[in-house]
């Protein structure tokens, strides 16, 4: 009798999983057009976006610490600065080639080369600065 109930409470279940799993395959093909996979957004994209945030982190720690000790910095100040240089550079590389990635979101290229060129040109600029 008890095995009986055991029995049908997992037959009882396993129909619910199945209903449950059909009915997460209809959302999938609601949301897709014509049976198209959904996009993803570009890998190299992705990275450009997060080289972009770690230049911008590098660029926040060398103005506060120059800030701090009110312009009186290290040479290791101006190795960070270099090296965000670098990961700016490489973040604008990698976003431009982001976007030769076929079928996806390209969206975080577009931000990722915005904003690596907005603070390759900074970092430019602030070199430019020094030498005159």
């Amino acid at each position: 009798m008890i095995s009986g109930r055991i029995k049908d409470a997992i037959r009882e279940r396993s129909k619910e999983r199945e209903k449950a799993k059909i009915e997460k395959e209809r959302k999938k093909r609601r949301s897709r057009k014509y049976g198209q996979k959904e996009l993803t957004h570009a890998k190299r994209g992705v990275l450009s976006c997060m080289l972009g945030g770690l230049t911008l982190f590098l660029l926040i720690l060398v103005f506060s610490v120059s800030y701090i000790s009110r312009g009186e910095v290290s040479l290791l100040i101006g190795l960070v600065g270099l090296a965000a240089a670098v990961f700016s550079a490489l973040g604008l590389a990698y976003g431009i080639q982001g976007f030769k990635e076929r079928e996806k979101k390209y969206i975080s290229c577009r931000i990722g080369v915005v904003w690596n060129g907005f603070f390759l040109l900074g970092l430019f600029m602030i070199f430019l600065r020094g030498l005159f």
